[in-house]
């Protein structure tokens, strides 16, 4: 089916549709990322983006249950150079298009995607719409881009958090990493070689912004038992679970449109429990302590990102997924920042002096990505039991 994707600056790229036949608008990003696009379509930050890839052949592992990274896809619509004819993977069960058409998604493919990056390099993040199977001319797309709300100042964090609260993972059989047993050839380990995760001893909220599911196996495999509580709970609610700690997730837009969540985080600081954010959790609690965020031209998003430890001079290669980033100089003198961007100078990562707080930009999670930066959830369970 054809397919057309329309930028608010009047750029009209033609090519042919997949996945859902529907008309959608949202910002333009790419992501440099070679694989991983699986939890790129999952990872509930990229609620209401339209994503081109920049690798050029995607599709070609399929899709598989084990891998979401949410309980849905939430990214508004997907850009590929070529979408691979043949799925070949032992653990794929459907094709990335089924995939695309059951979760309502449209998708774009046969576009130059080079152009598309470059010009999104050049003139910044647009909004965007993309129109598959539809009757609709491309003067009615580019208005409807034009027209489309965008990020800032909208909260997405109510349409990607659960609503409910969720206990994650207690017995541990869903938190193991994937490995592979050597000489077995292509099937994964399910016997005795299997890791054996630690006793989950040490209570924690996860404050839900939009979280990624392998953020809480992080936390798993570090001996954490976690609750994911709705974004919106006060502190009240939180103190009565009696947390040793509280873990401060992800999430898509504009950090300082989730006013509520920036409350909270406040009144848990004059409580004084030990604090880890990752991502918006990192913005949220920078904007507590009085900082300010800016939007990034057309932010980091991908697996290949360079970050420099201030404290060690170590560099990490860690995988991002952000459009927005604090000032600096807008955070009080007791906050340090610690780490830094190396490709541009944003900062990426903060630690208070006195106190148990501290957090990054990136993902140590990295699903998709480099694992350089995972002793951080190690980090944080020193942090608490040193407390």
């Amino acid at each position: 089916m054809e397919a057309i994707l329309a930028i608010e600056d009047g750029t009209v790229f033609r090519g042919s549709g997949f996945g859902s036949r529907s008309a959608v608008c949202g910002e333009i990003c790419f992501n440099t990322s070679m694989t991983g696009y699986q939890e790129i379509l999952t990872d509930p930050s990229y609620r209401a983006q339209i994503v081109t890839m920049t690798y050029p052949q995607i599709g070609n592992y399929g899709i598989n249950p084990e891998d979401m990274e949410s309980w849905r896809a939430h990214l508004a619509g997907f850009v590929v150079r070529e979408l691979s004819p043949v799925v070949s993977n032992w653990r794929s069960n459907q094709s990335l298009e089924r995939y695309l058409d059951e979760q309502n998604i449209p998708g774009i493919q046969g576009i130059d995607t080079r152009a598309l990056t470059r010009k999104l390099r050049e003139k910044g993040a647009m909004k965007g719409c993309l129109v598959c199977g539809e009757s609709l001319d491309e003067g009615e797309a580019v208005e409807r881009a034009r027209s489309w709300k965008g990020l800032n100042g909208v909260d997405y964090v109510g349409e990607v958090m659960h609503a409910e609260t969720l206990d994650w993972d207690r017995n541990g059989t869903g938190s193991d990493e994937f490995r592979l047993v050597s000489g077995s050839g292509n099937r994964p380990d399910t016997g005795s070689g299997k890791q054996q995760l630690p006793p989950a001893d040490i209570p924690i909220v996860a404050l839900d912004l939009g979280i990624k599911y392998n953020i809480l196996r992080r936390l798993r495999q570090q001996g954490f038992a976690s609750t994911v509580v709705p974004a919106g709970d006060t502190l009240d609610q939180i103190r009565k679970r009696r947390p040793a700690g509280v873990f401060l997730s992800n999430g898509p837009g504009d950090p300082s449109a989730v006013a509520y969540a920036i409350e909270t985080v406040k009144e848990l600081m004059t409580w004084g429990i030990p604090m880890f954010g990752i991502c918006l959790g990192l913005q949220v609690m920078g904007l507590a302590m009085g900082g300010r965020t800016f939007k990034l031209k057309f932010g980091h998003r991908g697996a290949n990102h360079p970050v420099q430890d201030r404290q060690t001079g170590r560099v990490e290669i860690t995988s991002q997924n952000h459009g927005y980033a604090l000032v600096p100089e807008s955070l009080p003198d007791a906050v340090e920042v610690d780490r830094i961007n190396l490709n541009d100078g944003t900062l990426e990562g903060f630690r208070h002096r006195s106190r148990p707080f501290f957090g990054v930009q990136y993902h140590p999670e990295a699903s998709p990505g480099p694992h350089d930066s995972t002793g951080l959830f190690r980090e944080f369970r020193s942090l608490i039991e040193s407390s």
